[in-house]
Formats: structure tokens, C-alpha cells, sequence
């Protein structure tokens, strides 16, 4: 287990620290600050709930069902009951990732000391995020307004020593019994606590700052693969002169350009437009690969940045404010996060086609300049890469149908009293299945080109120095070079591996120096 620790106190945390406790086990800390808001915050809700006058979410029931005062005798009942209740999700279980981002993120809201959640709570939800214990959680339930209402219950339910939940071995078992094993006493909720630990933007939140990670490598490696069928196909690199570049400045396109353009450098297969098939310009799959990236670069950009105002934020309804006010609000609508959400499912799946258009040229012997139909070693006996691109076709077929946006969508709930959902989660996990396709289909487009790339250097054409470290280190991968036909699946799935976890980026910064 990762030894390092993160700090959580009353400002927010990062993405990093995020990825830490979700991706990296980091251990978790409470800040002395933290534990100082959580008391003062307690101390304010202790008082409200002394007085007789209803105050919402202390001494109220919840939802449409707020209009009843709750006596002093059923307030702990009162929050063991909406979290059993919430905890409704159904599905296959979410994954151990998410499911630690939503519990950090969570515990990062209640530590700001706006909840009026006791101290002791806060602590108990870092204590079951370092033993390891993970609530089960499931794909259905939350329709990302009022929080992720159900994920959240199932967490919650947890802390309360009730449900399942995984423990650091892998296995399920009764969270109580984790508990135990780990020395973890079970909460005992008080007024407010149990609709704290439910409204929140989490999951949703946790899942996009971990997609923007996984894209930002994705969207360098495209560059890199879309730089290596340019060179394939012995496309012009003029076409990414900073110059070009400059007159339109969106910085996404400069970026990418610029990658593009010195993972080609001192390429011998460049500028061969005037030779046997002259052209005057390349297919816009190839000449406009900085344009299409970079617009999706600067899409990630602005996700960012409402992901970072999301990290800062206090979300929970009502809220304990400084001046000793518990006030309703609208905090927890999930509609800043689901639209990002839906924009990067968007221009994923437009990455993903134009990654595969330039798949199909490097295939066709129509197209490729001199290249083998399908890259086949023999045509006709081998079929080369032939169905390698359907599988990749299949993949952008399905990124367009995940591209719809869920966040357009909205079913009203609680008997009208939430009227208008984000569906937020909804546009998180669909973003996950995406994020994960297009990871394979810049994994075949690297195939498809090392395999050109080693085809041109039997025909006499020298690649650039970036493209041939790429080549090497892919083959020392285990990822095969041209050849007769052989079991292909695995050959891919080396390459997604290759992909996925980076190693295509550092293959060729060694080179090239620093990508953006």
C-alpha cells in the first residue's frame, strides 16, 4: 500500500489527491483546522436542535416529506432510517476506484465544516478509507440531484456497521464484521448526519477528474499515432507549422500540432507528395488531426476547471454558514458536472472517429500510397489487419451512441419536490465505458501504423527517430511486427495495455521532450 498521505482540510482538495486515495491508496488525514470546523459546525447544530422550531434536515423528515416535525426521541432513528432506505442501488457493483473517490470527495465536503457532522464521524470515514474497506455500491440509483443519493447510502451504511462492503483482501463480507477486523467502531448517527453523508455531487465528481487524467494521456497518444500514419502514409508535416497554427489560436490545436510535429522530426518519410502519386493536399482525417485534437484539448481544459471548482466546494443541503445559520439550497444539482461529463463523451467519440478514418487509409491499397492491402503479408492468403478495423469501427459505432448526452435528459422524483435531476452519474458512467473504448481504438491505430511505418523502412524510407523508439519499445512489449496472419487479439491487447497505462508517451518524450 502506497504510504503516502493526504491532508484533507477545510478548503478542498485537488485532483491529485483524489487519484491518490482512489488510484494509489494514499492514506488519509483530518487537518487540525478540519477537526476545529467540524466542532464549531457541531456545536451550531447541537443548538438548533434544542430549540422547538423545525430547522430542515435537524429536526425535520426529508424531501416531500419535510413538512413533519421529528421529536427528539426519533432524530437518531430518523438518520439510520434515510440511509437504510437510500441504500436502494441496484446493478453490478461499481468499481473500487469510484467507489474511494466518492468516500474521499465526501469526507473532503464534510471536513469543511459546513456539514455539522461531529468530528468523530469525519474520522470514522478516513479510518474505513485506510483499512482498505470498500462499500459495496452498485451502477443504478442516483440521478445525480440531491446528490448521488444512493452510492452515497450505500458508503454511509457502511460507517453504521450495516451492508456489505469489500475488504483490502478482495473479498465480501459484512461490513460490520470489516469493521471489527480493522478495530473500527460503527457510528451511531446523530440529527443531520445521515442526510450529510448523502448530498453530494461524489461519484459523479470522482469519476470525471479520473476520466480527465485518462484522456490527457489519451489525447497525447493520439497525437503521437496520428503523427505516425501521417508519416506512414507519407502525409506532409507543412501542414503543422507553428505559423499555420498561430492564425488560429485556439491553444488545444497548438499543442497538438506541435507534438505531432516533433514526433515527426527527422523523418525520411515526410514530403513525398510529388513523387509516384503526387498530391496536393493529404485527407482531412491526417491534415486535420491538430484541429480535431486540439478542439478536445480544450475541452479537457474547461472540465478541469469545473472540476477544480468542484474540489473547492462545500455540497450539502442545508449548509452550516459561519454566522450559525443552517440554510436550504440547490448546491447539490449535479448540472455543472454532468454537462462537462457529456462534453468529453462528445469529443471522445469524435477522437475516436477521426483516429479510425486514418485506420482504414493505412488498409486501403487505394489510398495508402504503396502500401500492402490491410497490411498483409501475403494478400489474398493473409488477411492482415482487415478485422482489426472492424473491431474498431464497432468501438466508434458505439462511442457515438454513449456521445448522447444523459445530462439533456431529466425525470422528476420525491413526488415532484425534485422536479428537475442532472442524471449526472448517468453521464459519469457512460464517460467511463468511453474513456476505455477510445483507449483501444488509439491502441489499434498505433498497431495498424508501427506495422506501415516498419513496411516503408523495407521499401528504403527512414522514420523519424520518435516513430522508431515507438517501434521498439512496442515490440519489446510483446506487440509483433508485419508478418504472416497470426491470433490477433492479443497483439491488441498488448497494444491497449501499451496505451493505456502511458508507456506509448514515455516511449517517445525520450526524444522528443515533454508532450503537452
Amino acid at each position: 500500500m502506497d504510504m503516502h498521505t493526504v491532508v484533507v482540510g477545510t478548503s478542498g482538495t485537488t485532483a491529485q489527491d483524489v487519484i491518490a486515495v482512489a488510484r494509489g491508496n494514499a492514506r488519509v488525514e483530518l487537518s487540525a483546522d478540519a477537526v476545529g470546523a467540524l466542532a464549531a459546525a457541531r456545536e451550531i447544530v447541537d443548538a438548533l436542535a434544542a430549540k422547538p422550531e423545525p430547522v430542515y434536515g435537524v429536526s425535520t423528515g426529508f424531501g416531500a416529506l419535510a413538512s413533519r416535525h421529528i421529536g427528539r426521541d426519533l432524530r437518531a432513528q430518523l438518520q439510520r432510517n434515510i440511509v437504510r432506505s437510500h441504500a436502494a442501488g441496484m446493478g453490478p457493483r461499481v468499481e473500487r476506484e469510484v467507489v474511494r473517490a466518492l468516500m474521499f470527495l465526501r469526507l473532503k465536503t464534510v471536513a469543511s465544516g459546513h456539514t455539522g457532522v461531529r468530528p468523530e464521524v469525519a474520522q470514522t470515514m478516513a479510518d474505513v478509507l485506510n483499512a482498505g474497506i470498500t462499500p459495496v455500491v452498485h451502477e443504478y440509483g442516483s440521478l445525480g440531484c440531491s446528490g448521488d443519493l444512493a452510492p452515497l447510502s450505500h458508503c454511509a451504511l457502511t460507517l453504521m456497521g450495516e451492508g456489505d462492503a469489500e475488504g483490502p483482501d478482495g473479498t465480501v463480507r459484512p461490513a460490520g464484521e470489516l469493521l471489527a477486523a480493522h478495530g473500527i467502531t460503527p457510528v451511531e448517527l446523530r440529527e443531520k448526519e445521515g442526510l450529510a453523508l448523502l448530498n453530494g455531487t461524489d461519484g459523479m465528481l470522482g469519476m470525471l477528474v479520473m476520466a480527465l487524467a485518462d484522456l490527457k494521456n489519451l489525447y497525447t497518444s493520439a497525437d503521437i499515432t496520428a503523427a505516425l500514419s501521417l508519416e506512414a502514409l507519407l502525409g506532409t508535416d507543412k501542414v503543422l507549422a507553428p505559423e499555420l497554427h498561430a492564425i488560429r489560436p485556439h491553444p488545444g490545436q497548438g499543442a497538438s500540432a506541435d507534438n505531432m510535429l516533433r514526433v515527426l522530426a527527422g523523418s525520411g518519410l515526410t514530403g513525398h507528395h510529388q513523387d509516384d502519386a503526387p498530391r496536393v493536399q493529404d485527407a482531412y482525417s491526417v491534415r486535420c488531426a491538430p484541429q480535431v485534437n486540439g478542439a478536445g484539448r480544450d475541452t479537457l481544459d474547461h472540465a478541469a476547471t469545473v472540476a477544480d471548482r468542484e474540489l473547492a466546494s462545500a455540497v450539502d443541503n442545508p449548509v452550516v454558514l459561519p454566522d450559525g445559520r443552517v440554510e436550504s439550497n440547490g448546491n447539490f444539482h449535479g448540472a455543472p458536472v454532468a454537462y462537462v461529463l457529456d462534453f468529453l463523451a462528445i469529443v471522445a467519440a469524435d477522437l475516436g472517429s477521426i483516429t479510425e478514418r486514418r485506420t482504414d487509409r493505412l488498409l486501403d491499397k487505394n489510398r495508402s500510397h504503396g502500401l500492402p492491402p490491410f497490411l498483409a503479408d501475403d494478400a489474398g492468403v493473409d488477411s492482415g489487419l482487415m478485422i482489426a478495423q472492424y473491431t474498431q469501427a464497432a468501438l466508434v459505432s458505439e462511442m457515438k451512441r454513449l456521445a448522447v448526452p444523459a445530462s439533456a435528459d431529466s425525470i422528476p422524483s420525491s413526488a415532484m419536490q425534485e422536479d428537475h435531476v442532472s442524471m449526472g452519474w448517468s453521464a459519469a458512467r457512460k464517460l467511463r465505458t468511453a474513456v476505455d473504448n477510445l483507449a483501444r481504438i488509439v491502441a489499434v491505430e498505433l498497431y495498424a501504423a508501427t506495422r506501415a511505418i516498419e513496411l516503408r523502412a523495407a521499401q528504403g524510407l527512414t522514420p523519424a527517430p520518435a516513430s522508431q523508439a515507438v517501434v521498439e519499445a512496442l515490440r519489446a512489449a510483446g506487440v509483433q511486427g508485419p508478418g504472416p496472419d497470426r491470433f490477433l487479439s492479443p497483439d491488441l491487447a498488448a497494444a491497449d495495455a501499451f496505451v493505456r497505462t502511458g508507456k506509448l508517451v514515455a516511449a517517445v518524450e525520450p526524444v522528443t521532450g515533454p508532450l503537452a
